[in-house]
């Protein structure tokens, strides 16, 4: 049996491009078929003797800079329907945004994996409030009246696309939800994982920090952290970087630390010594909540998307309920972690270890 592994491309290091790697570890011998891709993600893929094909995105001027600017123009939807699975039994894709776009016969099975329906296209007011628009900043508050017409069409070939996946397969209950609402569809929802083995060894220490592990964009709310931890006179030690990071240094205090990019092995290093790791986003779902309890460490977060299908209250972390800085300093200041047990994080991580999200994909997949 011939399967095809399709995404929407390889240029960031997240969630979706850690799925598309476990495909292809999964399903060694299956071509990755993405609009573009980093030379970065192209060497290490090479590396494994994977075969990864691009389409003409690839061949454009600063392509993997620009990327995000194609959409409204439907370069993306063209790409992957420029690809050709005809000799292919089964097409796994893995999407949240175009790659459920490619092309199937009668005969090919295309099962997607959703990370989320688009969100440009089908929740525009709340992406563009919160996007950073890089070199196209000072046109942002024009973006809607600009972007309405192409986003309503995007809507409507989005809707029709979905129509030619013959099984969705929900990365959460929040995805499953939007799955639902915008394309009228059900679907399975397997969770994304993580490689729990790597963290068995790993013992816990008692440090005098908090933790943020994100990339630094605007819609993560890393500033509600830094306003908590600095009205409360508490460590706080932050991994990541990215766009918003000027503005978040602008608001620190001395008690603040930006470590900026880091080694796997000094992040796990950071998360067993923490007190405790934040999440201030709400997201569809999210690994690095798993990663926090598989060191043995509780989550404070914010109470609203995936995050209440991993984290356990008042076993495993607790939740804040509106994502702002007051709401999150009343539970830091009752917060105890040692009322936490190591043993229970840890076993609650280990429901989402890699080995059972690759039976679960094999089962509903049918191989």
């Amino acid at each position: 049996m011939k399967l095809a592994i399709v995404c929407d491309d390889l240029i960031q290091k997240g969630g979706a491009e850690r799925i598309v790697e476990e495909f292809s570890d999964m399903f060694p011998d299956s071509p990755i078929y993405t609009s573009l891709a980093s030379k970065e993600w192209m060497r290490k893929f090479k590396k494994k003797n994977r075969v990864v094909k691009t389409s003409f995105l690839q061949k454009f001027p600063l392509s993997v800079k620009l990327n995000r600017y194609y959409s409204p123009f439907l370069l993306h939807v063209l790409a992957f329907q420029s690809f050709d699975f005809s000799d292919f039994d089964i097409v796994l894709s893995s999407s949240s945004r175009f790659a459920h776009f490619s092309l199937t016969k009668p005969e090919n099975i295309h099962f997607c994996y959703m990370h989320s329906p688009g969100r440009m296209f089908w929740e525009p007011f709340d992406y563009f409030e919160n996007e950073n628009f890089g070199i196209l900043k000072p046109f942002k508050r024009f973006s809607g009246k600009f972007l309405r017409f192409p986003l309503s069409y995007l809507r409507m070939i989005d809707f029709e696309a979905s129509k030619k996946v013959d099984f969705f397969i929900a990365n959460s209950k929040v995805s499953q939800m939007r799955i639902k609402k915008y394309y009228g569809r059900d679907s399975q929802i397997i969770h994304p994982f993580i490689d729990y083995k790597k963290f068995e060894k790993i013992k816990p220490e008692d440090g005098d920090y908090f933790l943020v592990v994100t990339r630094l964009a605007p819609w993560k709310k890393v500033d509600i952290a830094i306003e908590a931890c600095k009205n409360l006179g508490l460590k706080l030690k932050i991994i990541g970087s990215g766009p918003d990071i000027r503005r978040l240094k602008s608001i620190s205090s001395s008690s603040i630390e930006f470590l900026g990019y880091v080694s796997e092995e000094r992040k796990i290093e950071e998360i067993r010594k923490c007190r405790a790791v934040i999440i201030t986003q709400s997201e569809d779902f999210g690994i690095v909540p798993l990663e926090a309890m598989a060191c043995g460490k509780p989550v404070i977060a914010f109470g609203k998307g995936g995050i209440l299908e991993t984290v356990v209250p008042r076993k495993t972390g607790e939740f804040f309920e509106e994502q702002s800085s007051f709401s999150l300093e009343k539970v830091l200041k009752k917060f105890d972690p040692s009322f936490y047990s190591s043993q229970d994080c840890k076993l609650q991580a280990k429901k989402f270890d890699k080995k059972i999200f690759e039976m679960e994909i094999k089962r509903a997949i049918n191989v």
